[in-house]
Formats: structure tokens, sequence, C-alpha cells
């Protein structure tokens, strides 16, 4: 085969391309990335519980509110939050029966399932949680009955286990739904 005429332009390419392949450097290492499970970590009680974040819509603090009368006693009552009538529940109430104290730590985290819009008193909201994969468990702290149907699994952190609280089962209880007498 014989080079064509104009062949000085296509070893100007082939000297460039030899050159840039010198001196390119290397394509960074692939890291894997591991997706982490965030959630809400709250108290309930002694127990360190966390609420996947999709289950909670907001985070409160202990908001004045109205009784209800003819209700349970794990219902506090019924607060305004922004122009919406929210009921808000004891959930260590609703869960053994022992009502907390609320206190300046006491937060109502708010849930919105399938209608079911409450508000959910707890000891403590301890922030956003993040947890890998591998401290994934089904080991759940040993925590109250009642709290059973509710923990399906949890995260170990060295010594700490948090057991995964379901609020959309909650929400999704008969009993639950039932606040009153």
């Amino acid at each position: 085969m014989s080079q064509p005429k104009n062949s000085a332009p296509m070893e100007v390419l082939r000297k460039l391309e030899a050159l840039c392949r010198e001196h390119a450097h290397e394509l960074p290492l692939q890291i894997e990335i591991k997706e982490d499970w965030m959630g809400i970590g709250f108290r309930l009680g002694g127990l360190r519980l966390v609420a996947p974040l999709d289950h909670v819509v907001e985070i409160l603090t202990y908001p004045g509110m109205s009784k209800v009368p003819g209700s349970k006693d794990w219902v506090r009552g019924i607060a305004n939050v922004r122009g919406n009538l929210l009921p808000i529940m004891d959930l260590q109430g609703y869960l053994n029966g022992q009502s907390c104290v609320p206190n300046r730590k006491s937060r109502v985290l708010v849930v919105n399932h399938k209608g079911v819009f409450s508000g959910l008193v707890v000891d403590e909201v301890l922030g956003l949680k993040h947890f890998m994969p591998e401290q994934r468990t089904d080991q759940v702290p040993n925590a109250d009955p009642a709290l059973a149907p509710f923990l399906h699994f949890g995260f170990q952190v060295g010594d700490d286990n948090w057991g995964v609280f379901s609020m959309r089962q909650l929400a999704e209880t008969p009993q639950f739904l039932q606040a009153a007498i």
C-alpha cells in the first residue's frame, strides 16, 4: 500500500497522540461507594431507637395543646401546628401504659402515613443517625414486648444497639387508631 502524498499531517497527529499518551495521567481508582442508612435517633425511656428518615415528616418541640375529652390516657391532646390540627400521642404511654413526663428535651415526631397524621411524644431526639450496611443486625435491643411488633432489625455501633422503630407500622395498628374510650 502506498503512502498518501499528504502524510505529513498524519505523522504530526501520530506524534501528538504518542506525546499525549506518554504524559497522560492514569484514571483514578474506582472506589466502591456504600450507601449509608439514615434515620432520626430518639430516646424512649432507656432505649435508643431510630426511625427511618422517610417515616418522620417533622420534629417539633413539645407544643401547647388542648385536651381531647373521651380519649385514652395516652392521647395528650390536640395542637394547632401552622393551622393544622395535630393529635399528640404519648408513645411511651401507648406502648406500655406509663406516661412520660415531658421536659425540655421532649420532642414530638410527626408522622403522616395513609391518612394518619399525628405527633408522637418521645423523651429526646438524638439527631440524624447514619449507619453503614455492615452495622445492620437482626438482633433488636432487649425491649418491652410491646415494642417488638415495631422493631424488625437494628444497627450495632460499638456497644450501642439501635432498634429501628417503624412509625408506619404503628400508624397502621388498629389499637393505635382507636384513641377514643
